[in-house]
């Protein structure tokens, strides 16, 4: 099971919400979740590593990561403005890697519906 802590209060704001559940999805697999919130044609620029464009390779990668367990998730900060939100914090792997993350996300639309884009930087500790 994942331990998760979250620093930020998201408050009212469902945006803040959002992001926090999305990241909470990454740390325990929860590809349909992941998949259910973004765009068919969805770009994720994971820094230094590589792009995946598209519904299928999103899905493909999300596959691919489900071998890799989170023991714990902590989020330090959540910050949502207009169509942009992002989420930064540290994720402790069951093998005891530790992997600092920040994501920006880039929804369709202001009112946050689906994710069109991330860009992930993660580095490990």
């Amino acid at each position: 099971m994942t331990r998760i802590i979250s620093r930020p209060n998201c408050g009212n704001s469902p945006k803040m919400e959002f992001i926090k559940q999305f990241n909470i999805a990454f740390a325990k697999g929860d590809a349909t979740f992941l998949t259910n919130n973004v765009t068919d044609d969805i770009i994720w620029n994971i820094i230094g590593d590589k792009k995946i464009v598209g519904i299928e390779a999103f899905t493909v990668e999300l596959e691919k990561m489900q071998s890799l367990k989170t023991s714990e998730l902590i989020i330090d900060q959540i910050l949502s403005h207009g169509k942009e939100g992002a989420a930064n914090g540290v994720m402790i792997m069951e093998n005891g890697n530790q992997y600092a993350f920040s994501d920006f996300y880039i929804f369709q639309g202001a009112k946050g519906e689906k994710i069109k884009a991330i860009t992930s930087y993660c580095i490990k500790v």
